[in-house]
């Protein structure tokens, strides 16, 4: 059964109805790294960002432009498990921003956050379905069209997501070490066979040459895109066992985790395929070769068809844990009274926000489908152009919420106020996510590629303001007109801040 908590959690307004929690205990620290880093999707993040950043951004300094990305994320995340050890909420960003800039502010960067994780799972549908189409065209001959795979991978993540997180967990984790072990098994040959045409150069990783090339912006901008997710960790703080030390916990496994494992990745890419070479390949008309070129030649060309395979697999769960994330902001809204109560509805057994899933679901549908009827291609359409948007939105939340912890400490619990913990970190993390923000800004049409000529490209930074200037606008409607509607916005968090020893025993991950 669902927990039915009527005082239980904190902020809500007297005779409020009562929330449905979701299941408890039910992941824990390896599980809730597996989510976030499935978000992040390392298979995907590699092949679809670092062949753009060796080609047209930083060039061969790509693996330092991930090691200045690691550094900034690392400093946002400090800030960051700051609050998570805190404030335990399923809204996460929502639940943060609203507590340290209040519930105008929350209001705002909720709904950002909600658009953000809506249209990635899309996108990611997207590029599966080319992934799909392509690989089983070119290995088994089947030429079916990439709606065939669309609609296969958003039922069954649709069933999964019915289930408790925990199921949901255990698929990604399979799926998700299988595709770090092609990457590191590929980086791994060229290291151990001394590297290609120039050994194991140096200067991909030399911290100056993050900033060098065709266009350092560029580069940097695919670098932090290919974290987006990982701060997902906080949307599992109510599932997990021990809220206040797991989330931190995994929270830093991943940024670091992930961070460590692009730059080793990106770095014997390069050496891979020479440094003369990795350019040329990467601006060329198959740009995947930076991969499949070192794997057949260090491995065999086996490696190549099951890398190929990996690359539908690491898709899906990508695709899988953004349903994940999107279900549980629309859960969290709808638990409070806006959008729909009915969001915030858990299933009985398992615990899970299905009716919110549901929704998601047919968000999820109704988008692939316009962009299917209306002949859009799903890698250079709806992969393309939703993970713009969608990236837009989340580091814009990114941005707010680094300056959250800051009004957080500021006004609450002074026994936590560290100077480096809760004031320059967060400060210096806020001011690296309005770099980052200005990057894509600034890349945006070559980030688009032949996308930046359609409608929906330049629309894309009116549906932000319009999403985040709207949430502004309940915030202060509510305020004025429904004063206690307003007081409940971002202030349904976890109470219990032990580790939950009473719980029935569930199996966790």
């Amino acid at each position: 059964m669902p927990e039915t908590v009527e005082n239980g959690a904190r902020g809500t307004t007297p005779g409020s109805p009562p929330v449905q929690r979701l299941k408890a205990n039910s992941v824990g620290l390896i599980g809730v790294v597996f989510m976030a880093v499935a978000t992040a999707a390392p298979i995907t993040a590699m092949t679809g960002n670092l062949p753009i950043a060796v080609g047209f951004g930083n060039g061969t300094g790509a693996p330092a432009g991930y090691l200045f990305a690691t550094l900034v994320l690392t400093v946002f995340s400090v800030g960051y498990v700051a609050m998570a050890k805190r404030i335990t909420a399923a809204g996460a960003f929502y639940g943060y921003i609203s507590h340290g800039l209040g519930r105008i502010a929350g209001m705002a960067s909720g709904m950002l956050a909600v658009l953000a994780y809506v249209v990635f799972e899309a996108s990611i549908v997207g590029v599966f379905s080319y992934f799909a189409k392509t690989t089983v065209d070119d290995q088994l001959g089947w030429d079916l069209p990439w709606i065939v795979y669309a609609a296969a991978m958003l039922a069954v993540t649709a069933i999964l997501s019915y289930f408790d997180i925990n199921l949901t967990a255990k698929a990604l984790g399979v799926m998700l070490i299988a595709e770090i072990a092609v990457l590191f098994a590929v980086a791994t040959a060229v290291l151990i066979h001394g590297g290609g045409p120039d050994g194991i150069p140096v200067e991909p990783i030399n911290p100056k040459n993050a900033f060098t090339g065709t266009s350092a912006g560029l580069g940097l901008f695919f670098a932090f895109w290919s974290w987006v997710g990982f701060e997902s960790t906080a949307m599992y703080g109510e599932e997990s066992r021990d809220p206040k030390r797991v989330i931190p916990k995994a929270t830093l496994i991943s940024v670091v985790g992930v961070g460590l494992f692009y730059i080793y990745v990106s770095w014997m890419t390069i050496a891979g395929n020479g440094l003369a070479g990795s350019v040329k390949v990467s601006s060329g008309t198959s740009p995947l070769d930076l991969f499949f070129n070192p794997a057949e030649t260090f491995i065999g060309a086996w490696a190549v068809d099951a890398f190929q395979w990996l690359l539908i697999t690491g898709s899906f769960a990508c695709g899988m844990a953004f349903h994940q994330c999107a279900s549980r902001y629309l859960y969290a809204i709808g638990r409070e009274g806006f959008l729909h109560p009915g969001l915030g509805r858990t299933h009985k057994k398992h615990g899970s926000p299905y009716i919110a899933s549901y929704v998601q679901s047919v968000i999820a549908v109704a988008i692939v489908a316009a962009f299917w009827l209306t002949g859009q291609d799903p890698y250079i359409h709806l992969y393309t152009l939703l993970a713009i948007l969608g990236t837009m939105a989340i580091l814009i939340v990114q941005t707010l919420c680094s300056f959250a912890v800051i009004g957080y400490f500021r006004h609450h619990h002074p026994e936590d106020r560290h100077w480096f913990r809760t004031l320059v970190a967060p400060l210096l993390g806020g001011i690296g996510m309005i770099v980052v923000v200005v990057l894509l800004v600034l890349n945006m049409d070559t980030a688009a590629g032949t996308a930046a000529d359609s409608l929906f490209f330049k629309s894309i930074p009116w549906i932000v303001g319009l999403v985040f200037f709207g949430g502004l606008g309940l915030g202060l409607y509510l305020k004025a007109r429904r004063p206690q509607r307003y007081e409940v916005i971002g202030r349904i968090v976890l109470e219990d801040a032990a580790e939950r020893e009473t719980e029935p025993a569930t199996a966790t991950v």
